[in-house]
């Protein structure tokens, strides 16, 4: 279980390096392009990518998702290359054809999509959709092979190259929305065109005719999609609906929220990317059932001391990397941290369906999460704003995660730590709740009365046994473990 744990850390700290240089850079980039963009502008833009990811989703029909679980059950390295060739070849073709036709079809898409005449913003969204998806793609290659060195150089670059093209568009050229979106996608084709050059070239191009059939990978992803789509409508409808039923500018507002939710979304993404390999690679059913329990009640301590920081500090994280017109944005940051943790412990769901090859279990819970979005959007968004449509997520998230819990708990039976978990989240909630309401919520008294009571929430958690000090050691282990296995990604092919 320790090698495991050791394992999963040293994956999800070198596949999220990037993420972990990234919100570093936007200490230094949000309040440029907070002070560049209007509101309206960072609504338009950032509703944009999310659409982008959404119908990267729809593209890759599940091949992706297809592609690391099959890998997993044939260790034929002939075979294993052929699989490679069947995923890439299938996503690249699928994306070609979407690019030419959104192009073509730019003016109308905009005006359906984002209520704006503005066909180049429509189309370079087009065109991030081609380099998202195909890049997601050959980054799921080098996960299964825990390429970490590759991943980590390729992912960086991309992060850096993005960074210094967004800034001269948007600052320097004054390019607006169009600059912002094209920024966040130029580089990362060059980053895609030099792995399929340079590291994964042998993945690359048709597989011999008849060595892998594409039915059985579409049986098992084909069936992910209308689930992983409603998942993540979730995380696109609110900014949909504050676009086109309020205004732009509250679109762009809660945006900025979501970017300083940049600490639970790193986290989370790091899970997303490290967890699926792992969990799919244990192969004795007893111990990846204790593997899932231990890991989601870590996962949740973590999590929870995240989501109280936004709660107890959000007002100065705000005021600190976005500029004056942006500051209203701290009202809904604790409600997205929230929500982007509850996304985590979806993955775990989420994996425990793709071992048991039940994936259409994911769709009725995701259908259930979108439609409670849905509602508490339309009752919420208008008396509350922007805080309503962070509020509609969390209950989304929870509703979903409801149903498919019941869905899965015959088909894979896991021994999750429940006592343990309440605590943690009765512990941490009551507390951030009990700061929230009883602090002072401005100056420099208000911010270290709060910082300190947020820095006495971990030492708490142990007072209350939610987490022992041997297991404290055993994270520092892993984390050990995780910094040098980063580091010998830099050192090594490893």
């Amino acid at each position: 279980m320790a090698e495991l744990l050791k394992r999963l850390a040293a994956s999800g700290l070198a596949y999220q390096s990037a993420s972990l240089l990234a919100a570093l850079l936007a200490l230094f980039t949000l309040p440029l392009y907070t002070r560049n963009l209007t509101r309206e502008d960072f609504g338009y833009a950032e509703t944009l990518l999310t659409i982008v990811i959404l119908t990267s989703i729809l593209l890759r029909a599940g091949m992706g998702e297809a592609f690391v679980r099959h890998w997993f059950d044939d260790e034929h390295a002939e075979r294993r290359r052929h699989l490679a060739r069947a995923t890439t070849s299938f996503v690249l073709v699928s994306t070609t054809v979407a690019l030419v036709a959104g192009v073509l079809l730019a003016g109308p898409l905009a005006r359906l999509v984002l209520g704006t005449h503005d066909a180049t913003l429509m189309a370079f969204g087009v065109l991030g959709v081609w380099t998202f998806t195909n890049l997601e793609v050959t980054y799921a290659l080098l996960r299964v092979e825990e390429r970490r060195r590759p991943y980590l150089i390729a992912s960086a670059a991309n992060v850096v190259l993005t960074v210094t093209l967004t800034v001269l568009l948007v600052v320097v050229f004054d390019t607006g929305a169009r600059g912002y979106v094209v920024g966040n996608y130029a580089a990362s084709g060059v980053v895609l065109l030099g792995l399929w050059l340079l590291a994964v070239r042998e993945h690359i191009g048709p597989p011999a005719r008849g060595a892998v059939a594409l039915a059985p990978l579409l049986r098992f992803g084909a069936p992910t999609v209308p689930a992983d789509a409603a998942v993540f409508l979730l995380n696109v409808i609110d900014r949909a609906y504050l676009l086109r039923v309020e205004s732009p500018a509250a679109a762009g507002l809660y945006s900025v929220a979501v970017k300083l939710a940049t600490a639970v979304i790193v986290v989370v993404r790091a899970f997303q990317l490290a967890w699926p390999p792992l969990a799919y690679s244990v192969t004795d059913d007893e111990q990846a059932r204790r593997l899932y329990a231990r890991v989601t009640s870590g996962y949740v301590v973590l999590a929870a001391l995240a989501v109280a920081g936004f709660a107890l500090l959000g007002r100065w994280v705000v005021r600190l990397l976005a500029a004056p017109a942006f500051f209203e944005a701290h009202t809904a940051l604790p409600w997205l941290a929230l929500g982007w943790a509850l996304y985590g412990l979806h993955l775990v769901l989420v994996s425990i369906a793709g071992r048991m090859k039940l994936t259409v279990r994911t769709l009725p819970a995701a259908l259930v999460g979108l439609v409670v979005n849905v509602a508490v959007l339309v009752v919420l968004t208008g008396p509350l704003d922007i805080e309503g449509a962070a509020i509609a997520l969390v209950a989304a998230y929870v509703a979903s995660l409801a149903v498919l819990h019941l869905l899965l708990r015959r088909a894979f039976p896991v021994p999750f730590e429940w006592a343990r978990v309440t605590r943690a989240v009765a512990v941490v909630g009551v507390l951030a709740i009990a700061g929230e309401l009883l602090l002072p919520a401005a100056g420099a008294a208000g911010f270290a009365a709060r910082l300190a009571l947020w820095l006495a929430l971990a030492p708490t958690l142990v007072a209350a046994r939610v987490v022992t000090p041997a297991e404290l050691r055993r994270l520092r282990g892993a984390l050990g473990a995780g910094r040098r296995g980063a580091a010998s990604a830099r050192a090594s092919g490893g």
